[in-house]
């Protein structure tokens, strides 16, 4: 039965449910499936057919259902209201890395790393030849259409515009009404391109234009969306009065509730990093590096007279009492 398959059994990510939101629920495990509990009813879901879990406020998890999640290579998120903040993550559904080790090896090299950069900046600028430009005249004709951006929904709207003022560490001190907009409109959309990349597997601190970072490659990709998103939505609201921080993370909430910016996250990032006409192995290969071999078998004891000495002082445990079961709440 599907609700009984094996959780090691890993479905592929294209294969499953992209994302399910939980808020205000408990979260348990029945076989092989999570429970979601409220006042209202209970919903049992299927965890190895699920790519991603986005934990939201009022949510609490019993360590069950998170060890059924992990097997099951389900990434769990903590995030704020309809995932707008990214607070912390889990394992994800990938089990190969793959995708990382494609990524390491891009941005390590030069003249990959200027091609990954490229084809970036030819997503903003559709129609356009950016084949041999550097990196310098690639910044310069970046803030040239972001400036063209501003000033068109400056006109559109209304609202004056005197460029962007951002102080790192304090994104909503700085600047006027539909600044700090923007930088509150822009943080929401680095938690749902943090949440997809950390859920296929890449690694968010790897930048090819940003760098040095542990948010780099977020920081790169979120670039890609603002202009469809976060821009217009910060002169629409500064136009209307509406000013307050909280209301651009509710209008930026609605804007992406249908799901379809995660899709192109993870469409866009497969694309920079990997050969789209190659299958992805995703499969945990369970490998060690060798210089010579390349890989040789994981699992194997090769020369267990070289283990080291395990310093038992270097290991706390903290354990709570025993539990008495017949006055445990069945949910």
């Amino acid at each position: 039965m599907w609700w009984l398959a094996n959780p090691q059994d890993l479905h592929r990510v294209s294969d499953r449910l992209s994302t399910i939101y939980i808020e205000r629920c408990h979260v348990d495990r029945a076989d092989n499936a999570i429970v979601l509990v409220n006042r209202e009813r209970t919903i049992r879901v299927p965890a190895a057919m699920i790519a991603s879990v986005l934990l939201g406020p009022g949510t609490r998890i019993t360590h069950a259902a998170a060890a059924l999640l992990a097997d099951s290579g389900t990434t769990i998120c903590w995030v704020g209201e309809h995932g707008v903040r990214l607070y912390a993550s889990g394992l994800g559904p990938t089990r190969g890395a793959t995708l990382i080790h494609r990524q390491a090896y891009l941005v390590t090299r030069t003249p990959q790393r200027l091609a990954v950069a490229r084809t970036m900046y030819a997503k903003r600028f559709p129609g356009e030849d950016v084949n041999g430009l550097n990196m310098q005249q690639l910044r310069g004709r970046e803030g040239a259409r972001v400036k063209k951006i501003y000033r068109h929904h400056s006109l559109r709207t209304n609202v004056p515009w005197n460029g962007r003022q951002y102080k790192p560490g304090e994104p909503f001190e700085a600047g006027d009404d539909v600044n700090r907009l923007l930088s509150a409109g822009h943080a929401c959309l680095y938690a749902i391109c943090h949440a997809a990349i950390v859920g296929i597997g890449a690694s968010p601190a790897l930048g090819f234009v940003h760098t040095g970072g542990a948010t780099s490659f977020v920081l790169d990709i979120a670039d890609l969306y603002k202009a469809d998103y976060t821009i217009p939505l910060a002169f629409d609201l500064a136009a209307a009065g509406h000013t307050d921080e909280r209301r651009i993370r509710l209008a930026f909430r609605d804007k992406v509730a249908d799901g379809k910016l995660m899709s192109r996250v993870v469409k866009d990032v497969k694309e920079l990093l990997l050969d789209t006409s190659e299958d992805t192995p995703e499969a945990d290969a369970n490998l060690l590096w060798d210089e010579q071999a390349g890989a040789v078998p994981g699992g194997v004891n090769w020369a267990g007279d070289y283990a080291d000495d395990f310093d038992d002082s270097a290991y706390v445990g903290v354990t709570g009492p025993e539990i008495d079961e017949s006055q445990q709440v069945d949910w």
